[in-house]
């Protein structure tokens, strides 16, 4: 299968998502969507067959505000139909609602406060090793996100206790809703930091590029006695010109005009792939 062709496919649902429903974080699913697509269709063992046994990894969409890529990734991998999210997304009485519902197969935890996703994956990650499994956990993160506290107690406690079946992935697409994440909150050297955390940090120079992705994720399963942090280098409106790197587009509805010529590029970027 030829993820970065599925990446841009998903990325027109999430579009035509977020206009039948008048909302949504277009911006951040832009530039996460290949993370969710390498960790659901190469990384992750987690299938609608397997999800409601003890016998599969773990997710967190901690950056919750970025849940139709979520929702369109889940429906591709086969835990709905694709024609009921772009059907029902953001409707009255829906389950698919703004951010993630555990009432939806195929989500673990209800997220959208930001800074709660990395604890509850540590929480995960010691349960596995309790239990002697093998399953991993996966968490992803915004950066706007990292200025949240409690991502640094999660931090510190992944790191405690060793917790090399923990991969967190950091989107880092350098945008938040009122401007550069370094106008809002400086967060550099993320690098550094998380390393001095005491994390295993993988930077990814094209958070947006699944090959790249790929090598990450087999890098930090190999790591052995620490957590792994994937900093990926990602564009928010990644694929088309209209949105790519604008704040304004972190949650907004595409009109006619931009809606025909965002899909006219996605379909390109599809067709080149």
């Amino acid at each position: 299968m030829n993820l970065t062709k599925l990446a841009y496919q998903l990325r027109r649902d999430v579009v035509d998502m977020i206009v039948a429903g008048k909302g949504g974080h277009i911006g951040g699913d832009m530039s996460v969507m290949d993370v969710l697509v390498t960790l659901y269709f190469d990384e992750m063992n987690v299938t609608p067959e397997n999800f409601a046994s003890a016998n599969h990894d773990h997710f967190v969409m901690s950056k919750g505000h970025s849940v139709e890529s979520l929702y369109a990734v889940l429906a591709a991998k086969g835990f709905f139909p694709r024609e009921r999210v772009l059907k029902e997304f953001s409707q009255f009485g829906s389950p698919f609602i703004g951010h993630p519902n555990n009432k939806l197969p195929g989500i673990e935890m209800n997220s959208g406060a930001l800074g709660h996703g990395l604890p509850v994956a540590v929480g995960m990650a010691i349960t596995e090793r309790m239990n002697g499994s093998t399953n991993r956990v996966y968490v992803v993160m915004g950066d706007g996100e990292q200025a949240e506290g409690s991502v640094w107690e999660g931090a510190m406690a992944g790191a405690n206790y060793k917790l090399d079946n923990l991969c967190a992935i950091l989107d880092r697409n350098r945008l938040q809703i009122s401007g550069t994440t370094e106008e809002v909150m400086a967060l550099e050297n993320l690098k550094a930091k998380w390393s001095a955390f005491g994390w295993h940090v993988i930077d990814v120079a094209d958070g947006n590029d699944i090959a790249q992705l790929k090598e990450a994720f087999a890098q930090a399963r190999a790591t052995k006695g620490q957590p792994s942090l994937v900093l990926a280098n990602t564009v928010k409106g990644k694929g088309s010109a209209v949105m790519e790197n604008k704040a304004s587009w972190h949650h907004h509805v595409p009109n006619a005009e931009e809606y025909a010529q965002i899909m006219a590029d996605l379909k390109q970027h599809e067709e080149e792939a």
